[in-house]
């Protein structure tokens, strides 16, 4: 066949199963045209085939496939694609609605969740599992801390204050044991041995310890030792269920767990632990005093893709040992920032696009939740289909860590008392060396960076003339099926 021929098959071919919009994927086999459609109904099976090249049709639940035979399908392929490529460009594109981008953003974050399942993600979501439902009483002793804060420089109340401090920390105290019992309980081995081992590191006995030619510190190693202490204490136990006989197993194996376990973590665990645990604060406080606007940038900028990656979850047993250290995370209130260039990209959206009132309505719904630090809703319904907003949403999040990263790198170092909440929610639980009102100030000024430059970047830079186009319309009478997807750099990497 000559070009001219091929490309005349693939036209008529193209024409047949619905046009350039109905076309969904495009691939080849050694004998077949393999095409994804969206409209089955608009094939014209009939003339289809009747064509000279077409050697038949055969429907499966993905694909429809039309033979051509070797050589024929290779040659008029390319041809079937361009003519795709060229009709989505020349014909005018139907506006997106919000519910397609509500399809979009399910599929991408359905898509990021199974990419998410490798050894080390799995691993961290396991941590998580543990800390996370220690969070609502972090957050309870944390607000109650902050209020016996004011209560205390303020010089009120001083017969309520002692109280609220005992409220305030007895969790804190013994929050290794509550890691010991949530890890046993993750990594399938009994709760309370997990809890009994983790609990040698807070008993005040252990100071007459020696390890490594030191005395050991009650707590010392923190939620990280009682991490590992519990882990092991699960390897032990497992290895003891297996070979110990049943009749002595009640006996044998709870002792032996805590035994073993409990004789490693003291001369060796929480030693280990503790210098792990001083260094992570001693690097936060020490990376944001040296270079606090590029730390602070860098951390806010890429805080949503770490998000869509997962790796997360690895910086809450960081944030806790922060908590325990000093009273509050340094980290919480730089990486929130990421949440406010989301809200300010969410706006810019709602403001370029005043035609579309499906997507438009959807960003209202979402907004309240934005504000309050509650993402998912903005970053799966409309910036991360959309793509360029997504990025754009990550610089809003970069300057307002740097507006933060920047009065810590001055000397003004705060943080968060409890980790979970963000946005507005973040307030009351903010605490720091400069006072309470500085701090909530700082962190103020931050959302507010965080707000326009999301805001700006977005308006300016969030979409091309393209995108404009196919989306600022009212999309409520069409059908939102035949809709071509808007590219960005995030649609192609998340």
């Amino acid at each position: 066949m000559s070009t001219d021929k091929n490309r005349a098959t693939a036209a008529a071919l193209l024409t047949l199963v619905g046009g350039p919009r109905n076309i969904g994927s495009i691939a080849h086999c050694m004998t077949r045209l393999r095409l994804a459609l969206h409209d089955r109904s608009l094939v014209d099976e009939t003339a289809l085939r009747a064509l000279p090249a077409v050697l038949g049709v055969v429907e499966d639940a993905d694909t429809y496939q039309i033979v051509l035979g070797p050589g024929t399908v290779a040659r008029v392929t390319p041809e079937f694609e361009a003519l795709v490529e060229e009709g989505r460009a020349g014909a005018p594109p139907l506006p997106v609605t919000a519910a397609e981008l509500a399809e979009r953003g399910a599929a991408l974050k359905a898509a990021q969740k199974a990419r998410n399942s490798t050894p080390f993600k799995l691993f961290l979501r396991r941590v998580a599992n543990i800390f996370v439902p220690l969070i609502p009483a972090l957050i309870g002793c944390g607000i109650i801390a902050g209020l016996n804060g004011v209560l205390v420089n303020t010089g009120r109340l001083p017969a309520v204050a002692p109280a609220l401090a005992a409220l305030a920390s007895g969790f804190m105290s013994l929050i290794v044991v509550f890691v010991g019992l949530n890890t046993a309980k993750e990594f399938g081995g009994t709760p309370v041995l997990g809890g009994a081992v983790a609990a040698i590191i807070v008993f005040p006995g252990v100071a007459k310890v020696d390890a490594f030619g030191q005395h050991l510190s009650p707590g010392q190693g923190g939620v990280l030792g009682a991490l590992a202490a519990a882990l092991l204490a699960v390897r032990v136990e497992k290895w003891c269920r297996r070979w110990v006989p049943e009749a002595v197993d009640v006996l044998v194996t709870p002792t032996l767990t805590v035994l073993v376990a409990g004789l490693v973590t003291l001369f060796g665990l929480m030693f280990l632990a503790g210098e792990v645990s001083t260094a992570i604060g001693t690097s936060a406080h020490w990376l944001l005093a040296r270079g606090g606007a590029l730390a602070g940038l860098v951390l806010g900028g890429l805080f949503l893709p770490l998000v869509m990656l997962g790796l997360h979850q690895a910086l809450i047993p960081i944030h806790t040992t922060l908590i325990e250290q000093s009273g509050y995370t340094v980290l919480l209130p730089i990486l929130a920032m990421a949440g406010a260039g989301q809200v300010g990209a969410a706006l810019a959206v709602y403001c370029r696009l005043p035609r579309n009132r499906s997507l438009r309505t959807t960003i209202k719904s979402a907004l309240p939740a934005g504000f309050l630090g509650v993402g998912e809703p903005l970053i799966y319904g409309v910036s991360l289909p959309l793509g360029r907003p997504f990025v754009t949403a990550c610089v809003g999040g970069a300057a307002g860590g740097a507006f933060v990263g920047l009065f810590n790198q001055l000397g003004v170092t705060f943080g968060s008392t409890a980790i979970g909440p963000s946005g507005w929610a973040l307030f009351p639980l903010l605490d720091g060396t400069a006072g309470l009102g500085l701090s909530l100030a700082i962190y103020a000024g931050g959302l507010a960076v965080g707000y326009l430059a999301g805001f700006i970047a977005t308006y300016f830079f969030g979409f091309t003339r393209q995108m404009l186009t196919d989306l600022n319309t009212d999309a409520e009478n069409t059908n939102p099926a035949t809709v071509q997807p808007a590219q960005g750099p995030a649609m192609a990497k998340i």
